[in-house]
C-alpha cells in the first residue's frame, strides 16, 4: 500500500512509498485511511529536526492528525464497520509513570511514551492503518471531510481546561478571552471560546486572506495591531498563545487582566531572543496572582471533548479552515506553504 513516509532526521527524505500491507491485532481497529491534517510538527520533522521511526525500521509513516472509516473491529469494542473515527497520538510507556497509569498521557514524566507519526509508532498517513480500539475516537457522520481536525481540537480542548483548572484556585468568571495567532489552533481556540458565550477576540498580521472572515463569523473581534495595544482595548482575563513567536509570547506575559490566565500552545524554536525586562515582567504577574501555563497534547478525555466540540459546530465554517486538499500522491505539495493556507490536508482516499 501507499504512504507518506520520512527518514526521521534526514532533511529531503519525505515520499510517497510502498509500505506493508497492516494487518489488525487483537483488540485493534483495521481502518481505511481517509485524510491526515499537515501541522508543523510534521514540516520539523520532514526537515530532518526530530522523529524517530519504529524499532528496526528505517522510515517512518507521517501523519498524527487522522481521519478514517472502521473496515473491521473486535466483537464488544464498540465500534463498527463504516464508523468515522480518528486515532489517539500519543500512547503510553508499558511500564507508566504515575500519569500515564491514570489515563493523563499528555502529563507524561518519565518520557517513554510514544506518538503515532511522530515517535516510533507509524503515523495515519497510509491507505489503512491499525490503532488499538481503546486509543480510538468515533466521529459523527457529519464531519467526513472535516473530521482530521479533531487532533487540533483536542489539545485545543485540553488549553481550554487548563484556564479552568487554573481559574479555579479562587473566583473565576472569565468574560473576554484573546487569541494571539489565526492558524488552526488560534482558530479552534476562538471556536471554543464562542461556543462558551465569550466574547472573543483574535490577534494576528493578516490582513487578506481567509483568516479575518473565518473569526469575523465567529461573531468574534480580528485584529491586526501590536498585542499591548489590544491587550489595553479589550482587557482579556483569558489569553491563550497560538503563535510560538517571541515577541508576542513576551508581550503576552503580562497582557491579561488581574488574576488572568495565559496558555502557552504554540512551539518556538530554540535560539530565538527577544529583550524581556524580566523584572517588570515579575512585578505584573506576582501582584496580579497572574498565571502562565504551558499546554501540548491531548488525553482520551480531551479527544471526547474535541468531538463534543465539532459536533457542535458550524460544519459550514470548518470546511472553510481546510483551504487547501492535496492527493496523497502529490503529498509533498501539502509541505509547501501556501499565501491563503490555513489548514492542509492530504487525502489518502481517492
Amino acid at each position: 500500500m501507499r504512504a507518506l513516509t520520512v527518514v526521521p532526521e534526514q532533511a529531503g527524505s519525505l515520499a510517497v512509498t510502498d509500505v506493508p500491507d497492516v494487518e489488525a491485532g487483537p483488540g485493534e481497529l483495521l481502518v481505511d485511511g481517509l485524510a491526515v491534517g499537515v501541522c508543523g510538527t510534521d514540516k520539523e520533522i520532514a526537515d530532518g529536526e526530530y522523529g524517530s521511526a519504529p524499532p528496526g525500521r528505517e522510515r517512518l509513516v507521517l501523519g498524527h492528525e487522522s481521519l478514517g472509516r472502521v473496515v473491521e473491529a473486535p466483537e464488544g469494542a464498540g465500534f463498527s464497520p463504516g464508523d468515522l473515527v480518528v486515532g489517539v497520538v500519543r500512547r503510553p510507556d508499558p511500564e507508566p509513570c504515575g500519569a500515564c497509569a491514570r489515563g493523563e498521557w499528555d502529563m507524561c514524566r518519565n518520557g517513554r511514551y510514544t506518538e503515532h507519526g511522530i515517535k516510533d509508532v507509524d503515523g495515519f498517513a497510509s491507505e489503512r492503518w491499525v490503532v488499538e480500539a481503546d486509543r480510538a475516537v468515533r466521529l459523527d457522520a457529519a464531519l467526513a471531510d472535516v473530521g482530521m481536525l479533531l487532533e487540533p481540537t483536542s489539545v485545543v480542548a485540553k488549553a481550554w481546561e487548563q484556564v479552568d483548572r487554573v481559574g479555579g484556585r479562587a473566583w473565576f468568571e472569565p468574560r473576554t478571552v484573546l487569541v494571539t495567532g489565526a492558524g488552526p489552533i488560534g482558530l479552534l481556540a476562538a471556536l471554543v471560546g464562542a461556543q462558551r458565550g465569550l466574547d472573543v477576540h483574535v490577534l494576528d498580521r493578516s490582513t487578506e486572506g481567509p483568516k479575518p472572515e473565518l473569526v469575523r463569523a465567529l461573531g468574534a473581534g480580528y485584529h491586526t495591531e501590536d498585542l499591548a495595544t489590544v491587550s489595553d482595548a479589550v482587557r482579556p482575563d483569558v489569553l491563550i498563545e497560538a503563535t510560538g513567536a517571541p515577541p508576542v509570547i513576551t508581550a503576552a506575559l503580562t497582557a491579561t487582566r488581574p488574576y488572568g490566565v495565559t496558555v502557552l500552545t504554540g512551539v518556538t524554536t530554540p535560539g530565538r531572543t527577544v529583550p524581556l525586562d524580566v523584572g517588570a515582567a515579575n512585578r505584573e504577574i506576582v501582584l496580579e496572582n497572574d498565571a502562565i501555563v504551558g499546554s501540548v497534547n491531548a488525553n482520551m478525555s480531551h479527544y471526547r471533548q474535541a468531538a463534543d466540540v465539532l459536533a457542535r459546530a458550524d460544519v459550514g465554517w470548518l470546511r472553510r479552515l481546510v483551504t487547501r486538499r492535496v492527493p496523497l500522491e502529490r503529498a509533498l505539495e501539502a509541505f509547501d506553504a501556501g499565501p491563503d493556507d490555513v489548514k492542509v490536508v492530504v487525502e489518502i482516499a481517492s
